[in-house]
C-alpha cells in the first residue's frame, strides 16, 4: 500500500525550493551539493531525498514552477506597460529563481532542459505579441525578435544592481518599471512606420 503524503508535504517542497534557489544563487548550481542543500534547509540528506531524488530534480522543479508563473503573468497581461510592471514586480520577489533561470538551465538533462527552453520561448513569444499589439505599424517579422530581446535586455538583469531594500538611494522596482516603459514606448515611436502596399 502506498504511503500517504503528510498534509504539509507541498509546503515542505516549497520551502526546499526557496532555500535551494538561494543556495544556487550564492554558491552556483555546480558548487551546491545535496549536503549543502540539506544544511541550508535545516534537515538531513535522507529527509531531503524524501522530497526530491536528486539535486537536478530540485533545479528542474524550481525552474518549471518559476517559468509557469511567468507564463501565467504574460498570458494575463495583454497591455504592454502592465506586462512590464507585472514582470518587474515578480522579479523583485524572485531574484534567486531568476538567477537560476538565467544561469542554470544548461545543467539539466536534455529532456528537462528542452521543457524549460520551450517555456522561455513561450514567454518571449507572449512579450513579442504584446509589443506587436502596441506597435503593429512598427513591428515586422525582421525586427520583432530584436525588439523583444531589447526589452528583455532592459529588465532581465535588473536583479544584479537594483536592490532598493539595501540602498535608500536606489529606484524602486515599480518606478523602474515605469521608467523602462517610458523609454521603451517612446523609443518605439522612433522605429520607422511600415508602409503597406495598397
Amino acid at each position: 500500500m502506498a504511503r500517504t503524503l503528510a498534509s504539509d508535504h507541498q509546503l515542505q517542497r516549497d520551502d526546499i525550493l526557496e532555500k535551494a534557489a538561494t543556495a544556487f544563487a550564492n554558491h552556483s548550481y555546480p558548487g551546491t551539493s545535496m549536503s549543502v542543500l540539506a544544511q541550508t534547509c535545516g534537515t538531513s540528506k535522507a529527509r531531503l531525498y524524501h522530497y526530491y531524488p536528486s539535486k537536478e530534480a530540485i533545479l528542474f522543479d524550481l525552474l518549471d514552477r518559476y517559468t509557469r508563473v511567468l507564463i501565467t503573468l504574460a498570458e494575463s497581461h495583454q497591455d504592454l506597460p502592465a506586462l512590464i510592471a507585472a514582470f518587474l514586480a515578480e522579479y523583485e520577489h524572485s531574484q534567486t529563481r531568476h538567477i537560476a533561470l538565467l544561469n542554470d538551465v544548461k545543467f539539466l538533462e536534455a529532456p528537462q532542459r528542452q521543457l524549460i527552453l520551450d517555456a522561455q520561448r513561450k514567454i518571449v513569444d507572449l512579450f513579442a505579441a504584446a509589443i506587436q499589439r502596441s506597435f503593429p505599424e512598427r513591428t515586422t517579422a525582421q525586427n520583432r525578435s530584436a525588439i523583444t530581446m531589447l526589452l528583455f535586455g532592459m529588465i532581465n538583469w535588473t536583479f544584479t544592481w537594483l536592490k532598493p531594500q539595501q540602498d535608500a538611494d536606489k529606484i524602486s522596482y515599480a518606478d523602474f518599471a515605469t521608467l523602462v516603459t517610458q523609454i521603451f514606448m517612446q523609443g518605439m515611436l522612433g522605429v520607422p512606420v511600415i508602409k503597406c502596399d495598397s
